[in-house]
């Protein structure tokens, strides 16, 4: 997967373009704030958090992708961290972070049990974490998204990965047209996410 990643992102075009998640853009995010963004791929939300005035670390395993991110952000006239990491043997640190992003952050099943667990810890107390991903019913539209069942969600996924220990926990399905780049577009089935510890 890793190569395969470092493919879509050497092109020169940015796979899934470069304005932010309209899911991001629409929550009310604000300044100084520590914030990763994970399979953050280019850059375009990380970017997007800089230019309000944040802090921002980005973190993907494909190097093409964060040399792009890199990119982004000079364009942009802001500065961003860029750490390249597998998100199956990465450990985060507790109590880091205000704002953790994961926008269409699809893995294979023991990247998911390693890297969501962490979330919680790995967040300041107040700390948020903003998450949309594809439905499983993604797979009837083919707008976008692995092709594969057992890297999309389902609301019983996350309600049992994220239950239990957040002060407030959301988990909204929701229909709605994507329009991201080459890879996203049309009507697409969407689980978006807002958990605050």
């Amino acid at each position: 997967m890793k190569e395969f990643w470092n493919e879509r992102y050497a092109h020169k075009d940015f796979a899934y373009g470069k304005e932010a998640n309209d899911f991001l853009k629409a929550q009310p995010i604000g300044s100084d704030l520590k914030a990763l963004c994970l399979a953050e791929g280019e850059g375009r939300n990380g970017v997007y958090l800089a230019k309000l005035g944040n802090e921002v670390t980005c973190m993907d395993y494909s190097e093409s992708g964060l040399q792009k991110a890199r990119e982004l952000a000079l364009e942009n006239s802001v500065g961003i961290s860029c750490v390249c990491a597998d998100l199956g043997e990465v450990e985060l640190e507790s109590g880091q972070w205000d704002l953790i992003v994961a926008i269409f952050a699809h893995f294979p099943k023991s990247i998911k049990q390693h890297i969501w667990p962490q979330i919680y810890t790995s967040l300041k107390p107040g700390g948020k974490l903003l998450m949309e991903v594809y439905d499983q019913e993604q797979l009837r539209f083919g707008t976008g998204g692995p092709q594969h069942a057992d890297l999309l969600y389902s609301k019983d996924e996350l309600i049992d990965t994220f239950s239990g220990d957040f002060t407030s926990l959301q988990i909204e399905k929701v229909y709605r047209e994507v329009q991201e780049g080459n890879y996203h577009n049309g009507a697409s089935a969407t689980l978006q996410v807002i958990a605050i510890k």
